[in-house]
């Protein structure tokens, strides 16, 4: 399998492109992504991201460095933002500020993936190795990273946002996912969550056409 750093040393002046889009967009997406889950969690009473520092757009506070290594060289990256849902005002606080993060991933994949919209509607696909090819390239690939974080970190598996919604939700999985005797079932459930990436991009990739055909039909 071939590693996602070979696109920065390649001789192919578009792989070495792509990889600085990626990187770019998947920096920006989940420092904004774990800024919500902030925000929210500020907004419901609990101020732990202000008192730890972690209201910054630092990618390093964030991310840290393993995280962008692992993006660098794999592709891979993750964030954190710590919180204390004891302090949390409502019922529902918890799920509130899991669903923060991907809702502000849905809001950066509506806005690249109308911007790019628009843009080819009004100008046409420009050539590739352009500047105007390069910025509609920037605002797809953000557009679908955003998208993909939004639907993978749905899922009610741990740690993903997913899984805090569902054990906000439910106290029999919240029961499960506390229970030291099940981590291997959730060990292999995360596991099982990476290998569905491909079929989640191609879905993915299916509604932001869609929806690009769309929005190019109002504007053309």
């Amino acid at each position: 399998m071939q590693l996602f750093i070979t696109h920065l040393f390649s001789e192919n002046p578009a792989d070495r492109f792509f990889f600085f889009c990626v990187v770019i967009a998947v920096v920006v997406s989940i420092v904004l992504h774990e800024l919500a889950h902030g925000w929210m969690a500020i907004r419901l009473g609990d101020d732990t991201p202000i008192r730890l520092g972690r209201m910054t757009g630092n990618p390093l506070v964030h991310m840290g460095p393993w995280s962008l290594l692992a993006l660098a060289i794999a592709g891979i990256a993750w964030g954190q933002m710590p919180i204390d849902p004891s302090r949390l005002r409502g019922r529902y606080g918890g799920t509130k500020v899991a669903l923060a993060g991907p809702a502000m991933n849905l809001l950066l994949a509506v806005v690249c993936l109308t911007a790019f919209a628009v843009w080819v509607g009004l100008g046409g696909n420009a050539t590739d190795g352009t500047v105007a090819g390069n910025g509609q390239q920037m605002l797809w690939i953000g557009g679908m990273i955003n998208l993909v974080l939004m639907c993978f970190n749905l899922m009610p598996i741990p740690p993903l946002d997913g899984s805090h919604v569902a054990a906000d939700l439910s106290a029999g999985y919240r029961r499960f996912v506390s229970d030291p005797a099940n981590q291997g079932a959730l060990m292999i459930g995360f596991f099982f969550a990476f290998a569905m990436s491909q079929p989640l991009m191609i879905l993915c990739t299916r509604v932001a056409v869609n929806y690009i055909g769309l929005i190019r039909g109002v504007v053309s």
